[in-house]
């Protein structure tokens, strides 16, 4: 299975996108989107899941940066989905609970088919840099219906809102890893179903 790439090729009157994820990769990043925090934010989601990730995007930020941070975040789940295939052999569950200094977040991922988002973060600031912090909560929703996976994000206790967001995208990561592991004991997908 080595080697599991999706790619997602997305051109509206608001965004221009062309992203490709390897699965089985070793932490490699090449991104450019015109959004410098959320660059850092997916460097660090390709680090710590051990993906491989390319990305260059444009879109109407001289409007807002909403519609390329969702659009994003629908190319790349969209991207895990296709890399995945008919998910033979993978973990399924994945779970992460991650420190950044005085924040804690878990992230848990079921790749069920089944789209479901619940988000319980409330961030001290409305901006980091130029960033509106909202969008990381419509950026990770696209994720979740663009992969088709239920996506659980929780935030414990933290002050800094960079920390916090930070926490979050290093949590996705490695439970997104844990979650396409292949597993040499499951035959076909875990489920009873017999489709995922």
């Amino acid at each position: 299975m080595a080697g599991r790439t999706g790619t997602r090729k997305r051109k509206t009157r608001e965004t221009n996108i062309d992203l490709e994820l390897t699965i089985d990769g070793g932490g490699q990043s090449r991104i450019k989107c015109g959004l410098p925090f959320l660059e850092h934010m997916l460097e660090l989601f390709t680090r710590h899941g051990l993906f491989d990730l390319k990305v260059r995007a444009s879109g109407d930020i001289e409007v807002d940066d909403h519609h390329l941070v969702e659009d994003l975040g629908i190319c790349l789940g969209q991207a895990i989905s296709n890399g995945l295939g008919g998910k033979a052999g993978i973990v399924r569950y994945g779970f992460a609970q991650v420190p950044m200094d005085e924040a804690l977040v878990n992230v848990t991922v079921d790749l069920s088919g089944r789209s479901f988002f619940v988000y319980r973060v409330k961030l001290p600031a409305k901006k980091v840099k130029n960033f509106e912090v909202q969008l990381v909560e419509e950026f990770l929703r696209a994720v979740a219906f663009g992969a088709e996976m239920n996506l659980h994000v929780q935030m414990l206790y933290g002050k800094n809102t960079h920390h916090i967001i930070e926490g979050i995208f290093k949590a996705l990561g490695r439970a997104l890893d844990a979650a396409t592991r292949i597993d040499s004991r499951v035959v076909g997908v875990p489920s009873t179903k017999g489709k995922l």
